[in-house]
């Protein structure tokens, strides 16, 4: 489990090197380009991710349905913070080496110095996710059951520039080394298995699901010089908890109309940072309620979270989401997706998103997703998908 949330990690430090950045928690190639929607409009496959009830929604013909790595990268880099810092540490190694070596640093060095730690103070912090997911469903009538695991990695970075003081030597060199940057970081891994079942009630048809899961919760904490900062020194120190959690949910048709309401991690976790650190990450219950419109050619979602999520407890970071998809089928053969989400605590700007499916002789899925939310904003996943 522990090397899966750092699988999750390297594949997000990749990802930002290259200034790609990508999707939410859940990595699903057709609900990230849908603006991440999936409560009400998910296919049986990925349901535990969503809504565990969804996993009673297949068709005659399914019998087996196997979820192969999909992946996913979030990176948001507001104000462009990792360029400024690269070019920062280059200026600040280039300064030691001349103080090193008896040169005198000219006034337009030590004034490029102030200027890159100007840009940085005051930024907004880095966030990179990173995810991963699989699963192995058996539609049943009788019961359905879906054993999946997912993993994600949740890191953001705090810019603390000191003040400028004067342009001299000396006033340079002590604001840089007087400068820092925060690192915290969240690991995640569950391991599940999901049940659910379709009934009959007053001539209505509902279905219900569980998930039971195991799950590893991780914290990092890191505060190094401005000068020594480096992204991949997350794991300086690790706090982890094991513990046992549950997500529910319900469904409810009618026609080509679904309505779905899920509660995720219904067991509230805190884990804390390591001594000498303060702060923790919190994991509490989320409700999210959702509809769709499932046509033969077309489906339109949309879900909004009912609870806020809190995540990094001494951060102003909270998220709580309205989401909105649509996607256009092409006899089950080639899908064209599209999506928006909101944050209604405005900690994360409005995301645009767009995806493709590739789904010869409705046995092989290969889904693509990619998501706009400003400068520095990006986004992309992908997953591979068998059914039968």
């Amino acid at each position: 489990m522990k090397q899966f949330n750092k699988l999750t990690l390297a594949v997000g430090l990749a990802c930002t090197t290259l200034s790609v950045n990508a999707a939410n928690h859940v990595a699903d190639g057709r609900g990230n380009a849908m603006g991440n929607t999936g409560v009400a409009s998910a296919d049986y496959l990925v349901a535990p991710f969503y809504n565990p009830a969804l996993g009673a929604n297949f068709r005659e013909h399914d019998d087996f349905g196997l979820l192969l790595p999909a992946i996913g990268v979030t990176a948001r880099d507001t104000d462009d913070s990792l360029t400024t810092l690269d070019d920062l540490q280059d200026a600040i190694d280039r300064y030691d080496d001349m103080i090193n070596n008896g040169q005198i640093p000219s006034q337009s060095d030590i004034d490029q110095l102030n200027a890159y730690m100007d840009d940085l103070q005051g930024n907004s912090p880095l966030a990179v996710t990173a995810g991963a997911s699989i699963a192995v469903a058996l539609p049943i009538k009788a019961i359905s059951t879906n054993l999946f695991s997912r993993g994600y990695v949740e890191v953001i970075a705090v810019e603390e520039i000191a003040d400028n003081t004067g342009n001299s030597a000396v006033d340079v060199e002590n604001r840089y080394n007087d400068s820092y940057v925060a690192m915290a970081a969240f690991g995640y891994a569950e391991l599940g298995i999901s049940f659910a079942k379709e009934f009959t009630i007053n001539e209505q048809r509902f279905s219900f699901g569980v998930s039971p899961k195991y799950q590893e919760l991780t914290t990092y904490s890191n505060r190094q010089r401005v000068k020594d900062f480096d992204l991949e020194d997350y794991d300086e120190s690790e706090v982890s908890e094991t513990a046992f959690n549950f997500d529910i949910g319900a469904m409810w048709y009618k026609d080509n109309y679904q309505v779905g309401f899920a509660v995720k991690d219904v067991i509230a976790q805190e884990v804390k940072f390591s001594q000498g650190t303060t702060g923790a990450y919190e994991l509490n219950p989320q409700a999210t309620v959702g509809f769709a419109y499932a046509h033969e050619y077309f489906t339109l979602a949309a879900d909004a979270d009912l609870t806020a999520q809190e995540r990094f407890k001494n951060l102003d970071d909270d998220t709580q989401f309205i989401r909105l998809g649509i996607e256009g089928n092409a006899w089950g053969w080639a899908q064209l997706r599209a999506g928006y989400e909101i944050d209604l605590e405005d900690t994360l700007d409005d995301s645009l998103t767009a995806g493709i499916g590739i789904s010869p002789w409705d046995v092989v899925s290969f889904d693509l997703a990619a998501s706009y939310a400003g400068d520095n904003q990006f986004g992309a996943s992908g997953n591979l998908a068998l059914t039968f």
